[in-house]
């Protein structure tokens, strides 16, 4: 959501030569970037060309990373490699070469939250402190609301590329949902019926070099409000998922890769066998980012509730049913800050102080022993 009639663009920010950070952009000291990253990387997993035969095998390899990291990447998914540089081809020369006169005509509404177009700033709240990026955000699905009219036309065939992806990404969300399901002992469909027909999204996100990138995030820790999203970065780097309170590196793997980040809303419905990731963007010094996000959420209307078939009297709810537009709602007015969302419908007696702490940072094996401890103390 933008919330000046004139708002300032991140890159113009760059692009003017700054040597100091504006106060807006500067994270407090908690927050800030400036202590050592993990070593490790997100798992990578082939999906073979979705080739029955390896079922069974990549199903294992999609539990044990949903369960241990919520986020991964995955390769040989059917998204042509071709298709995933010409996103990105698509969205760097309207960063970087489209005149900004031109820009502005896309602009997000002011007074309308995550309105599509092209913006820097998505929350509601007046002191929040501000991302170091730009964006476009597209509304793909479904089709009803897509308008590639509303889409830049720099290069002259953004529209033709976005379209196509969206597509093609959708079919690969899908695709996932069923593999987590099965993965759960769910049917294949599980999922993708409790979420109903997808609402994508795609946002295009530029972070220009910062001047002073230890003191300012790309973007803030939080996690996604809806089911999947699948993204895609140039070899610049910066994504960061959050495992065991260390931030990981999401490194780049070119290629067909995309990285799947498991959103809240299927948090919810596992029921807390898998948990949604919370990731930030960090910036740099020396040269621009870009990703490509795709978004698959519920519609606005539909209820979100742990699945039924993983509810047993040894396993309750951990879970309030929620109305997912209500959910969308208090994310953008109240502001991500990790998970603090999700972790306000944790049902009791999951609500006391410390539990969700405990929840969202105990490897499984740490939670299964809580838990325990939980139910029969």
């Amino acid at each position: 959501m933008e919330v000046a009639s004139e708002p300032t663009r991140v890159q113009s920010l760059a692009q003017a030569g700054l040597s100091q950070v504006p106060p807006q952009y500067i994270q407090p000291p908690q927050n800030r970037p400036n202590h050592p990253s993990s070593s490790s990387n997100v798992p990578s997993i082939s999906l073979f060309g979705l080739d029955p035969t390896r079922r069974d095998s990549v199903r294992a390899s999609i539990a044990e990373a949903c369960r241990d990291w919520g986020a991964f990447h995955v390769t040989d998914h059917g998204v042509p490699a071709t298709l995933v540089r010409d996103i990105k081809r698509v969205g760097l020369t309207f960063f970087n070469d489209c005149p900004v006169p031109e820009k502005l005509r896309y602009a997000c509404d002011p007074s309308s939250a995550a309105s599509e177009g092209y913006g820097s700033r998505m929350l509601e709240k007046d002191d929040t402190v501000l991302d170091w990026r730009d964006y476009f955000d597209h509304h793909t699905l479904p089709l009803t609301r897509r308008n590639p009219t509303r889409w830049p036309d720099f290069p002259p065939d953004y529209r033709r590329v976005v379209t196509e992806y969206s597509d093609r990404i959708a079919l690969l969300a899908r695709e996932l949902l069923g593999l987590i399901s099965e993965s759960l002992g769910l049917k294949t469909q599980r999922l993708e019926e409790a979420v109903g027909g997808f609402y994508q999204n795609i946002t295009i996100s530029y972070y220009p070099p910062c001047p002073q990138p230890e003191l300012t995030l790309g973007l803030q820790a939080h996690s996604d409000f809806g089911a999947i999203t699948l993204l895609v970065q140039d070899e610049v780097g910066g994504l960061e998922v959050l495992k065991d309170n260390d931030w990981v590196p999401v490194k780049p793997l070119g290629g067909d890769a995309v990285v799947v980040l498991l959103a809240d809303q299927t948090e919810i419905m596992t029921n807390g066998q898998y948990k949604s990731s919370q990731h930030r963007a960090i910036t740099n010094s020396n040269r621009p980012r870009l990703s490509v996000a795709t978004f698959h959420d519920p519609a606005k209307t539909v209820k979100v509730s742990p699945a039924s078939e993983l509810i047993s009297q040894s396993t309750p709810p951990l879970y309030r049913e929620v109305v997912y537009g209500d959910y969308v709602s208090s994310w953008y007015t109240k502001g991500p800050e990790g998970k603090r969302n999700i972790d306000a419908l944790l049902s009791p007696p999951f609500s006391f102080p410390n539990f969700a702490l405990t929840l969202h940072s105990c490897d499984s094996r740490e939670l299964d022993t809580f838990l325990l401890h939980t139910f029969t103390s």
